[in-house]
């Protein structure tokens, strides 16, 4: 069998393109290690509830995905409807008072307090407080997230 310049075209056109998929897979896939997020670098996204302030969004070395995100909440709003996800989740509360649905009962707490909700447990949060809310948020995927 003869290699004809269309077969080594080909193949180096499979070999071109195997390595760019190869690399853009590795980029998105950086393994998060030690890292500091002061506040005052943190971008601040304003939406119709407040702000945000997104913090990481990547794996680590046990987990698929780490997702801290700093929420500030509007007196008297939600951050969104109830509603459930695979992936657990920890909502810190550092400033104002809000009330959360948890286990199907809606419980008010203040600063220090912590939150967990469970994957595919129905939660929600809401300000009940005069002042801003401020909460921070750290969520996980790993191998044994449920999928949707």
């Amino acid at each position: 069998m003869r290699i004809t310049r269309r077969d080594m075209s080909i193949a180096a056109v499979s070999v071109a393109l195997t390595c760019t998929v190869g690399a853009f897979a590795q980029t998105d896939r950086a393994i998060l290690g030690p890292a500091v997020f002061d506040w005052n670098s943190l971008p601040v996204t304003k939406n119709e509830t407040g702000e945000v302030r997104q913090v990481v969004k990547q794996p680590t070395a046990t987990l698929d995905e780490l997702e801290m995100h700093i929420t500030t909440l509007n007196p008297g709003v939600a951050s969104h409807p109830p509603h459930k996800h695979p992936n657990e989740e920890l909502v810190i509360i550092r400033e104002g008072t809000v009330e959360t649905l948890s286990g199907g009962v809606w419980k008010r707490v203040g600063p220090g307090s912590v939150i967990f909700n469970a994957s595919n447990s129905l939660h929600a949060l809401r300000n009940v407080g005069t002042t801003p809310a401020v909460y921070h948020v750290i969520n996980w995927k790993s191998a044994t997230t449920p999928a949707n």
